[in-house]
């Protein structure tokens, strides 16, 4: 079990605003979650890996993938009070699921 956090490297994020919408994704993509899955991923130390992207395309054709496969999925739009503009989407978390099936959905991208 996992949880891949997909984050924008082109928006030039400081690494306290990455973290933030990193942690975001990951929240709001674990309440997406069916409770099985929830519970077995917290139960197995709640795997996480940040990945990157360079573009709000890739993030919603990401996004539209994990939602074909029926995978717990979140997209994050910035509230734009600090270092974005309002409505920006900064991140996306897949997961909590088994590995391979975030694999398949995020398994191209490199590591943030």
């Amino acid at each position: 079990m996992k949880q891949a956090i997909v984050a924008r490297a082109d928006l030039g994020m400081g690494e306290g605003k990455l973290a933030a919408q990193v942690a975001h994704a990951s929240l709001m993509a674990f309440e997406d979650a069916d409770r099985q899955a929830a519970s077995e991923w917290k139960g197995s130390g709640q795997k996480k890996v940040v990945l990157q992207t360079n573009g709000e395309s890739q993030l919603f054709e990401l996004a539209d993938k994990a939602e074909r496969e029926g995978l717990p999925h979140a997209v994050v739009r910035d509230a734009g009070h600090t270092q974005l503009e309002p409505g920006t989407a900064s991140a996306l978390a897949v997961g909590p699921a088994r590995d391979d099936l975030v694999d398949k959905v995020t398994g191209d991208l490199a590591l943030y």
